[in-house]
């Protein structure tokens, strides 16, 4: 069997019993705990969790997951076993209370026995040690003899992160037979011989961060079966390297790298870790993640260049990634159709850091290798060494780790923690910030939404509205309905005031306590708010309306963006406040002068048509077939808000807008920098804002007019006058300088002691001093001078000048004052110079010439 067929042949068999086909969640997921989607249940938690009502009862999904970071790593095994890999397909049912464990179990077996065709006497099952439901209905409902149900502890206790939705699970397994080890079930035999394949988790608890187990508000079902485990059981190999998709795969990394596969286990492993990396790369870069130092990023910068380096491993002095990740897209392109549309950012993406890294490599590795030879036997890696690896040639520490294990030498981890020093701290200082910041009183907020529903937002319609006080505590209020936008999508909360009949308090911003409910930051103004309170809630119109303007050109500039700088450009955040707006987006190198004067055009031309907005809601699939773009960062569901914002701009928000896009005012770019590798930034101002940053400018354009004593429009022209007699005037006074500079010569020749001459000139740069010490080495019965003092610019500088009879070496004199000094200088035999920052080393120079003088 193929993969297609089987992706088809698994869902097609879920939704004849009423489960509903979701199509696989990005890779990168709306939950903070975790850096990619994991399994196969990852977009439903909300569901399981209670946060969100599920649409659906049932569902059924093929969901792209990534393991490699976090506390489900599979990184380092690629290559090296027969089924590890960094990205693979979870087949998946899931039940949202609907059904559990006696479907759950009835169905896994249908499908696997009579639609699949696995033999029943070669399946066997593991229950926990405390589900007597699971073991009795492996046993009394499908048939599993006793003696092939074992029970094990916390391999069948399934969790998704250290808090969350958790339970106890059920393994089937495939006995590959006594060949592959010994036998006793997966309890007692070989890890190899028994396979799991597939997990049935039967949801029942949210653990807390105390550790404690709070009951789900209805027990669900989740399972998730590695596609790739399936295929290669089904079709009898004793890997996921011999299935259809991975063949072809590593007929084509051993095309690239004229390496074949087979011929050679080291050579073997370079192939299958190639194989992988170039899948897992191509759907991360399609789903929004690029090569960067921090988080996510960093992952796949890891991913990247291990594969890198195993291409160079096998010889390979040419850019292989880019032909690996053709082959992806034409393997998983009928699936994931998004990835023939970002074939081309996709190339770009991993030739640009496969180049990059390349010219890195040789160099690194010719570090490492010297390193690595001079380590006595016990030793290890010196972490300054791998500190050195990571900050100047771009070897992530586990690359370094991977390549001296290779050699059986350990790396000095407390060393290289100690060399990463403030970076360190500063990024675990951001995480901690992270995993603090939370909704204020949780469980309060959720029996809020249970009873009463969600917020209903009326902030479109209207700016004041009437509503009902359903929490309130002093600091935080939950009303039934409001005006007010909870902060999303990059769009600050809306601020305000609530009046009631008992007092009023003013709004600071708004953001969702739970899913679902706005939660208004409040502080008194006067009296309280109480529950059951009736009162009227009005936002800040101002400041609403520069918040509309600022988000609509949000989305103009993401059009022209595109439009001059390639589709490839994707939103990776962004954030619209009152008085400006920011957006971040993938591009690889700076934006030119040039082109943000042609993006702002583009944008400007596009308000100037005053052409409508039309924000509607409809559904994904409506909203797909308009070509609707999402953004980074939003979560959507079944319903979506689409916006229409001119002729040019289709895009999934549910922010608010302006009704034309003359409201928005002029569009000015006001800033464009670097967040990150391949990630930049612009900042602009619309509307008021643009017209106030004019002012500004047209202020600061007077004051410097009027100090350079022309009009305005001819302030460059001034400019380049004043600059012209400035240098001019330098110039005279550098003439002057030297001129009384020289006129010291006499002086100084008169001291001199057996032809020698040693003395301190202050106010002369290295240049001026040079020139003095020949003049003064001119002069009769003068054939070697010596000069130092400290310039008028700061730092200190000497100068040696010698005569071919003296039988002196210039640079010699200066040898040991160059240090004193704290700098350096070009040595020569007949005349040398030196420049350091310490002035106050510049005696014991001259003391330390006069000394090698003799």
């Amino acid at each position: 069997m193929e993969a297609n067929e089987l992706r088809r042949t698994f869902t097609d068999f879920f939704v004849a019993r009423d489960h509903t086909l979701v199509p696989s969640a990005s890779l990168i997921p709306h939950d903070p705990s975790l850096l990619f989607t994991n399994s196969g249940m990852v977009p439903f938690k909300p569901y399981f969790l209670g946060e969100e009502a599920p649409p659906y009862p049932r569902a059924v999904s093929v969901q792209k997951v990534v393991r490699a970071g976090g506390k489900h790593n599979d990184l380092d095994e690629v290559g090296r076993t027969s089924r590890h890999l960094t990205f693979f397909e979870m087949l998946g049912n899931f039940s949202f209370g609907d059904y559990f464990k006696e479907e759950a179990i009835a169905y896994a077996w249908e499908l696997v026995t009579d639609v699949l065709g696995f033999d029943p006497e070669r399946l066997w099952v593991t229950v926990h040690l405390t589900d007597d439901d699971a073991a009795d209905i492996w046993r009394d409902g499908v048939g599993v003899p006793a003696d092939r149900i074992q029970r094990l502890d916390d391999d069948n206790w399934w969790r998704m992160a250290d808090t969350g939705p958790n339970g106890p699970s059920s393994e089937v397994f495939f006995d590959r037979g006594p060949e592959f080890g010994d036998g006793g079930g997966p309890a007692h035999g070989g890890e190899e011989r028994f396979l799991e394949f597939w997990n049935l988790v039967f949801m029942q608890f949210d653990q807390q961060a105390d550790g404690t187990q709070v009951p789900l508000p209805k027990p669900s079902i989740d399972t998730g079966a590695g596609l790739e485990r399936v295929l290669s059981v089904l079709d009898g190999h004793d890997s996921v390297w011999a299935t259809d998709e991975f063949q072809a795969l590593l007929r084509s990394a051993g095309s690239l790298t004229r390496v074949r596969d087979g011929d050679d286990a080291r050579s073997d492993v370079s192939l299958r870790i190639l194989a992988d990396h170039a899948r897992s790369s191509t759907m991360l870069i399609s789903d929004g993640v690029f090569p960067s130092n921090e988080e996510r990023g960093y992952v796949l910068r890891r991913i990247l260049r291990r594969a890198i380096r195993h291409a160079y491993l096998l010889g390979v002095e040419h850019p292989v990634m880019p032909g690996l990740v053709d082959t992806v897209v034409d393997l998983l392109g009928e699936p994931y159709p998004e990835l023939v549309d970002n074939r081309e950012v996709i190339h770009e993406v991993v030739e640009r850091e496969e180049i990059g890294f390349r010219r890195t490599l040789a160099s690194g590795s010719k570090l490492l290798d010297a390193e690595l030879e001079d380590i006595e036997s016990g030793g290890a890696l010196p972490g300054a060494v791998a500190f050195q690896l990571h900050d100047t040639y771009g070897f992530p520490l586990e690359v370094t780790q991977e390549i001296t294990a290779e050699r059986g030498v350990p790396v000095d981890l407390e060393g290289f923690e100690a060399a990463m020093g403030e970076q360190r701290s500063r990024a675990q200082a951001d995480q901690a910030a992270k995993a603090a910041t939370g909704p204020v009183d949780t469980a309060a907020l959720r029996e809020i939404h249970q009873a009463s529903g969600d917020t209903e937002f009326v902030g479109r319609e209207r700016n004041s509205a009437p509503a009902v006080v359903l929490h309130s505590d002093g600091s935080s209020v939950v009303l039934d309905q409001t005006p007010f936008y909870a902060e999303s999508g990059g769009q600050v909360g809306d601020t305000g005031e609530i009046i009631g009949p008992n007092g009023r308090v003013r709004v600071d911003d708004t953001t969702f306590g739970v899913a679902g409910i706005h939660l208004h930051h409040v502080a008194a103004v006067d009296g309280r708010l109480d529950v059951g309170d009736a009162v009227t809630a009005t936002i800040d119109d101002d400041r609403r309306q520069a918040i509309r303007r600022n988000h609509t050109a949000t989305h103009i500039l993401h059009w022209a963006l595109r439009e001059v700088l390639g589709d490839h450009v994707k939103q990776q955040g962004s954030w619209v406040g009152p008085d400006r707006l920011r957006f971040d987006f993938s591009h690889f190198e700076a934006v030119r002068p040039d082109q943000i004067a042609a993006i702002e055009d583009l944008a400007n031309a596009e308000v100037l048509t005053n052409a409508a907005c039309i924000h509607v809601e409809t559904s994904m699939e409506e909203a797909q077939q308009r070509g609707a773009l999402a953004f980074f960062g939003d979560k959507y569901g079944d319903r979506v808000r689409v916006l229409e914002a001119g002729a040019h701009s289709v895009e999934l928000c549910g922010g608010t807008h302006v009704r034309s896009l003359g409201d928005i005012g002029n569009i000015k770019i006001i800033g464009e920098s670097s967040i990150g590798s391949n990630l930049r930034r612009i900042e602009a101002v619309t509307g008021t804002g643009a017209v106030e940053r004019l002012r500004g400018v047209e202020a600061i354009l007077d004051g410097v007019a009027d100090r350079l004593g022309v009009p305005a429009g001819e302030v460059l022209d001034g400019s380049d006058k004043r600059m012209a007699e400035i240098k001019e005037l330098r110039k005279r006074v550098a003439e002057l300088e030297r001129a009384v500079a020289l006129g010291q010569a006499d002086d100084l020749a008169v001291g001199a002691i057996d032809g020698l001459v040693v003395g301190r000139v202050d106010g002369l740069d290295q240049a001026g001093l040079r020139e003095l010490a020949v003049a003064v080495r001119d002069r009769p019965g003068v054939n070697a001078v010596v000069l130092g003092g400290a310039p008028d610019g700061g730092g200190a500088a000497l100068a040696a000048a010698v005569s071919e009879e003296s039988g002196l070496d210039a640079g010699a004199l200066l040898a040991e004052g160059k240090t004193l000094i704290q700098g350096g200088g070009r040595p020569a035999a007949d005349i040398a110079t030196a420049g350091g920052k310490n002035p106050d080393g510049v005696d014991g120079a001259l003391a330390a010439a006069r000394a090698a003088a003799g």
